[in-house]
């Protein structure tokens, strides 16, 4: 196969790779974050305690994590396909991608939610804050660069996954590398996928680090929770005792 068959053949591929984890990685998110807090929010000592809708839901999220991608395509065959009306090509392939990566998603919205200072919960809390107040103004934007990781690790996951739904027709490069690397033993042409991949994951991961050290420099800089571009203008974070309380309030307001 010459380079310009091979080039031929990817831009398609690489194209169908980005609509398949691009859609995925959307609805992970819509789906997976608000599991992810709620996880938080029903545990022991949480604001909407709730042991058997935490452990419900704890037993949901871990039997799916549990189930190994391929094995999770095949058995969502007949729901894919009432879905999307077809169980081949990248279309198809979004709907176990979603469902294998919101319970992994979950877990991780978890886990940088628990990490919250609690005190600014008890804070906001103790002023007349509503659960859905703290949720919005302090669980979520104190969790953010956390949440952007979260959200860098899954989309990793998930170009790792669309690779292998290639193996049952996915589309993307995963099934180039198949139908061509594989069965047709073009191995360049399996390396150059291969090197391919690297790259869109170097790339994914570039941009994930570079978004999170962004969030964590405004929130310790006490500006707002921003990727590009300054802040409004205003003082350092005061040393005065009363600084806390005033955070707190703003919190809070409106």
């Amino acid at each position: 196969m010459t380079w310009d068959e091979m080039w031929a053949l990817m831009g398609p591929a690489t194209q169908e790779t980005f609509q398949m984890v691009g859609v995925s990685a959307v609805f992970t998110v819509l789906l997976g974050l608000p599991l992810g807090v709620l996880l938080v929010l029903t545990d022991k000592g949480g604001l909407l305690a709730n042991r058997a809708v935490n452990k419900g839901i704890g037993f949901v999220v871990n039997l799916a994590r549990s189930a190994p991608f391929i094995i999770l395509m095949i058995a969502l065959g007949s729901f894919t396909r009432w879905l999307v009306g077809t169980s081949i090509g990248w279309q198809a392939a979004t709907v176990p991608l979603t469902i294998g990566a919101i319970p992994f998603f979950a877990r991780l919205v978890e886990t940088s939610v628990r990490e919250v200072d609690r005190g600014l919960v008890e804070a906001v809390q103790s002023m007349g804050g509503s659960t859905w107040t703290i949720v919005r103004k302090t669980l979520l934007p104190e969790a953010l660069p956390g949440i952007v990781a979260s959200i860098t690790t899954t989309v990793i996951t998930l170009i790792g996954y669309s690779a292998m739904a290639g193996v049952v027709g996915g589309g993307g490069l995963g099934t180039l590398a198949v139908n061509y690397g594989y069965q047709r033993f073009e191995t360049a042409f399996m390396w150059v996928i291969v090197a391919e991949l690297v790259l869109i994951v170097t790339a994914v991961q570039l941009i994930g680090d570079f978004a999170v050290r962004r969030l964590a420099h405004r929130g310790r800089t006490g500006g707002r929770t921003r990727l590009f571009g300054r802040g409004p203008a205003g003082p350092a974070a005061p040393a005065d005792p009363d600084a806390p309380a005033e955070r707190d309030q703003d919190l809070v307001a409106s």
